[in-house]
């Protein structure tokens, strides 16, 4: 009955039978028949024109995006608590070679336009400081919460008027947009997005995430920086098998529905508790280190996340007795 981490979830069966049937001789690295249909099927799922390219994880994908929006000597403003920031090991100022995170706050790891406004303020233009390029935020964030497409639209109005590339991490895309119900485009580039780093893994995929460029001239460059990067697999069609296989009946979206009915089952349990509201599968609970400890001996696995508070993720895969168990165990605390 493990809540800690949704990275750890099973590959659903038709990601794994995806893989399977594209486990035949086709062209190399990226220009099999796999591949060659993720800029089309993008492209239909944002009703826009898009460049599609697989990767093996979101560090790759997020810092992919931010080495072609932002130049070694720029500044990427972002949330204090980003996983950017907080969980990359120093990716982004390796891929970029050099750019500088430029943190800012906001309430469950949310950026606001005034945040970045004041952050681009604060520094002096002249060649001494490091000056803003880039925007880079986190849908849903790392506590849990969703960006509705006017937030991202504020934020995407600043960064244009302040000259900002804008950059959003969707390791949990997909449970940010069945919370919301609104479009994927209208929470990405007609909010003013210029890449997307679209998460799988979290949600059902195995290993491949996609990076999803709403300026499909950067394609070129991300191809290259890819391949430098050592993520241009020579059997990459059993990456993109998989993101199609996610895309195909709306897979990717039954499985973050699926998630985060049971967070919302999870938070039902205590809401006196919540640290933050339940907006996709990620449930924060203010309790004592022995009400853990009792969690713990009941047979649930979590983080312990602050002083006082725990992290409970729930997966694609994690219906009824765990769930159940877990929010009867919460109740009784």
């Amino acid at each position: 009955m493990r809540f800690f981490s949704d990275n750890a979830a099973p590959a659903h069966p038709r990601v794994l039978e995806a893989i399977a049937a594209s486990n035949c001789m086709d062209t190399a690295y990226d220009g099999d028949s796999w591949s060659r249909r993720l800029d089309a099927a993008f492209s239909d799922l944002f009703e826009t024109q898009v460049a599609a390219l697989w990767v093996t994880s979101g560090t790759a994908a997020n810092c992919l995006a931010l080495a072609v929006l932002c130049p070694p000597f720029g500044a990427i403003v972002c949330h204090r608590d980003a996983h950017i920031e907080n969980d990359e090991a120093g990716a982004p100022a390796f891929f970029t070679n050099g750019a500088k995170l430029m943190l800012v706050d906001g309430e469950g790891a949310k950026v606001s336009p005034e945040a970045v406004a004041d952050a681009c303020d604060r520094v002096r233009k002249d060649v001494h400081q490091v000056q803003p390029a880039a925007l880079s935020i986190t849908n849903a964030t790392e506590y849990g919460l969703a960006y509705r497409s006017e937030e991202v639209g504020a934020l995407g109005e600043l960064a244009r008027s302040r000259g900002l590339a804008f950059h959003m991490d969707g390791a949990r895309f997909a449970n940010a947009l069945v919370s919301t119900g609104e479009s994927p485009a209208d929470v990405t580039w007609r909010a003013g997005i210029d890449a997307l780093s679209f998460g799988f893994v979290k949600n059902g995929g195995l290993n491949a995430e996609a990076l999803i460029l709403f300026r499909p001239e950067l394609a070129e460059e991300v191809a290259i920086r890819r391949k430098r990067a050592g993520h241009l697999l020579s059997k990459g069609r059993m990456c993109a098998a998989q993101i199609l296989a996610m895309l195909e009946d709306g897979l990717w979206l039954d499985n973050a529905r699926g998630a985060n009915a049971a967070a919302q089952t999870l938070a039902s349990a205590a809401p006196g508790r919540l640290v933050y509201p339940v907006e996709a599968n990620e449930v924060f609970l203010r309790v004592s280190s022995e009400e853990a400890a009792t969690l713990r001996s009941a047979g649930f696995d979590f983080y312990d996340w602050a002083p006082g508070e725990i992290r409970l993720v729930t997966s694609w895969d994690q219906g009824g007795e765990a769930v159940e168990r877990l929010a009867a165990a919460i109740a009784r605390l």
